[in-house]
């Protein structure tokens, strides 16, 4: 990955991702025909942002009625059928009290980080991704830049590994991985699957090391000594997660897997 990659947030292609995250989301609506998912069209060059401003509002408000009018014929799509859905990682106060003073339309929490905004002519609701519940939206709740090492990017890395040959779960997770690469550096039990979907990157880093200036052969044996450590590491991570999501006792984890009580602790930190 490159400088520019890991550094520039700006840079992050996140439209791509939110749709393969989507698909994983609604699959089965998907399968059963019930649901059509189809890709974005281009509206605009610039770069999204991490929050919704009351132009972004606009925005988004003329492409709806722009869609509904750019037809061949009069009411070919029917304006009671257009929806709009603002999907943003924190609650947008300003817009929302712009909205509310200026125009009358009001935010109601109907469920977890979903909000219908009512008083207006379109239906309109607004997502906050980190406020969804975990469990029956993980990919789309995970699309943020502040997810933090520990238990919440083990638990997500042990939740893809089972998925790693999926295009839209990898995609998800490279999004994921470059938006959040200073906690993922942090987070030392990356799975298989993660480290060979950047085998590449974590190989530049080796020769990079490697030129540090010690001698290749002491180098090398450093670090098959540390690949082990970490392949055992992973497995010894793994289980004390699986453990922990049976319900187990931190005391039970520990007498199980053989290791002092402050060592479960730490990985479950």
């Amino acid at each position: 990955m490159s400088e520019s990659g890991k550094g520039n947030r700006q840079r992050l292609q996140w439209h791509p991702a939110f749709g393969a995250a989507l698909r994983i989301t609604f699959a089965e609506e998907i399968e059963r025909k019930e649901l059509e998912l189809q890709e974005e069209y281009l509206l605009s060059k610039k770069p999204p942002d991490d929050n919704l401003s009351v132009n972004d509002f606009y925005k988004v408000y003329g492409y709806a009625c722009f869609y509904q009018s750019n037809t061949n014929r009069v009411r070919e799509i029917e304006p009671t059928e257009i929806t709009i859905t603002f999907v943003c990682n924190h609650y947008p106060r300003e817009m929302m009290k712009h909205l509310k003073e200026g125009r009358g339309i009001r935010a109601e929490c109907h469920y977890k980080g979903v909000y219908y905004l009512k008083g207006d002519a379109i239906p309109m609701q607004l997502l906050i991704t980190h406020e969804l519940t975990q469990e029956e939206n993980c990919w789309i709740q995970s699309l943020r830049m502040n997810l933090r090492a520990g238990k919440e990017l083990s638990g997500l890395i042990t939740r893809y590994e089972p998925f790693k040959d999926s295009k839209d779960h990898a995609a998800v997770m490279d999004l994921i991985t470059r938006a959040n690469w200073k906690e993922m550096e942090v987070e030392e039990k990356m799975c298989d699957a993660l480290r060979e979907l950047f085998a590449d990157e974590m190989e530049k880093e080796r020769e990079k090391a490697r030129r540090t200036g010690r001698q290749e052969g002491l180098e090398e044996g450093h670090a098959q000594g540390r690949a082990q450590g970490f392949e055992q590491g992973i497995e010894l991570a793994k289980l004390i997660f699986r453990l922990s999501s049976e319900g187990r006792s931190e005391e039970e984890i520990a007498g199980k897997c053989g290791i002092p009580l402050e060592r479960v602790r730490e990985v479950l930190e």
